[in-house]
């Protein structure tokens, strides 16, 4: 496997400071399990942190701290960036390269379906497999938030290059591209995605209201 594409310097260093929520940090796993040099990339990213922290001046604790600790030990668990809670119900990293293609599928648009994996609260990151067949152009289009995309298997090519299995896009609100999936073998990907997809042009306003993603 020959990755090309690498999640973005900010989303790597987010990752190892434990700041992404659980479907970004899902899907960027799902990346690094594949590459060797994010792995090394985080692994430093790391060290780095480690570093910056023996830099720190110790701080003297306040002569209540003991006590608000103890009573944290009683309190209700809260969830924390980076953490899965128990409702965060997706197949383990490792098995998505090697069976991508697990119905059932729902019908999204011409050629174009998917499989929710997570649907948090409104306003969350959504996690779900999606599939295009052989040879399809999808329409320009940008998002409301951010995307990300790791490919499981076939390849799609846009204006950013190819990205064939292990690949990550990671696109924002400021980007607009119409992948085309290579002829010859469907295109599974596994995204993260918040916000909506927003399809730009005529054919792509018109085609909006029928494009359940």
């Amino acid at each position: 496997m020959t990755i090309t594409h690498h999640p973005a310097d900010e989303t790597l260093v987010a990752l190892a400071a434990g700041a992404l929520d659980a479907g970004r940090q899902y899907v960027v796993e799902a990346h690094t399990g594949a590459c060797v040099r994010c792995r090394r990339a985080i692994a430093m990213l790391g060290e780095a942190g480690g570093l910056l922290l023996d830099g720190v001046e110790p701080v003297s604790m306040g002569a209540a701290a003991l006590q608000s600790a103890l009573a944290q030990l009683d309190a209700p668990a809260k969830t924390v960036a980076g953490a899965r809670d128990a409702a965060f119900a997706l197949p383990p990293v490792s098995e998505m390269f090697a069976a991508p293609d697990r119905g059932p599928w729902t019908w999204v648009g011409p050629g174009v379906h998917m499989r929710p994996l997570y649907t948090p609260k409104a306003g969350e990151t959504r996690v779900f497999l999606l599939k295009a067949a052989p040879g399809l152009g999808l329409p320009e289009h940008t998002h409301s938030g951010s995307e990300l995309t790791v490919v499981l298997s076939g390849a799609f090519a846009h204006a950013g290059g190819r990205f064939a299995v292990g690949d990550c896009d990671d696109a924002d609100d400021t980007d607009e591209h119409n992948p085309v999936v290579e002829s010859g073998e469907a295109c599974i990907c596994l995204v993260a995605m918040d916000g909506q997809l927003k399809l730009q042009g005529l054919l792509g306003r018109m085609m909006q209201p029928f494009v359940r993603l």
